[in-house]
């Protein structure tokens, strides 16, 4: 089989493909064929060495959909079953999705119904669950109003669509005016221009998803209503710490939390699939690569004007 195996940091040309031996099942991992995974910008900082826990070589990549190919010792799994993989350590603390075959923790296999492609499973896992849990963590209620900073990434745009499912009104933001259009009709109610870590409104939200990160954190509170939830999922800006917090200015009468997705609760995963499969969303693809052209993929996705949407790979 093959895999990219990046054996130490540094651009895409550190993205070898290497022959290997498809692994075995254990008591309690199972091999699952790999159909298709999405690459994301965290996997390019862990690539360049952004990643300090992660030690290469490693196969990296945080998800997966596929099947599976041999059910561990203990597994409730049967060969050829639909699965979905992610987080949990794949791609950082073991090795992920960037291969043909994986050996993977039971624990973090979800099986799926979903009668789509594989190409348009793989851009839904990690992406609409985190999505999914950041809604939940603003604790909305039907009819209110929510702001999405960062409209444009995949969470954003993942955001959006489940939001409208839920009954809320929704803004969303944007850095490049030729990009309103498609949010638009995504079905944003308002597109809002992002200029410099501020956005050009003066109103003001019960809730708040914020995918990119500490830059806009003063900015998005204030435009928060009193009493409503903000929800850092993201960081896009590259920095980690809020600098200059001062709770009684950046947080008075107001709710702040962070939705981290390593930490998967399968149920909320077949609830979101049951919405997924309800509802058909017609979710942006960018491009689609394969296996063998990895670097390319990586290249691409760093483009700052590609056109908006998950990238994919596949091994079909």
């Amino acid at each position: 089989m093959k895999s990219v195996v990046v054996k130490k940091s540094g651009g895409p040309e550190v993205l070898e493909i290497v022959e290997r031996s498809i692994p075995n099942p254990t008591q309690n991992k199972t091999v699952i064929k790999i159909h298709a995974f999405p690459v994301h910008r965290y996997e390019v900082l862990t690539r360049e060495g952004g990643s300090p826990s992660v030690k290469f070589p490693r196969v990296i990549g945080v998800e997966a959909v596929g099947e599976v190919y041999e059910p561990s010792q203990e597994s409730n799994l049967e060969k050829g079953q639909k699965v979905v993989t992610f987080m949990g350590g794949l791609g950082r603390e073991f090795d992920g999705s960037y291969q043909e075959y994986a050996l993977v923790p039971d624990n973090i296999i979800y099986p799926v119904t979903f009668n789509g492609t594989w190409i348009e499973l793989a851009s839904y896992p990690e992406t609409f669950y985190t999505a999914f849990g950041a809604l939940k963590a603003t604790r909305f209620k039907e009819g209110q109003s929510l702001l999405i900073r960062g409209g444009t990434t995949g969470v954003g745009m993942a955001a959006l669509l489940l939001g409208k499912e839920f009954g809320l009104s929704i803004s969303t933001t944007t850095r490049q005016n030729n990009r309103k259009e498609l949010l638009y009709t995504l079905g944003a109610n308002e597109v809002i221009l992002d200029q410099d870590n501020h956005i050009e409104t003066s109103n003001k939200f019960d809730a708040i998803i914020d995918v990119v990160g500490t830059t806009t954190v003063d900015d998005s509170l204030a435009h928060l209503k009193t009493g409503g939830f903000y929800t850092l999922v993201g960081q896009l800006s590259g920095e980690w710490l809020w600098k200059d917090f001062d709770p009684f200015i950046n947080l008075a009468n107001k709710y702040a939390t962070v939705f981290d997705s390593s930490n998967v609760d399968s149920s909320m995963v077949n609830e979101l699939f049951n919405i997924i499969n309800e509802k058909q969303f017609h979710f942006p693809i960018s491009k689609v690569f394969k296996l063998d052209d990895i670097q390319d993929a990586h290249r691409y996705l760093m483009e700052k004007d590609r056109p908006i949407g998950q990238v994919i790979v596949t091994n079909d």
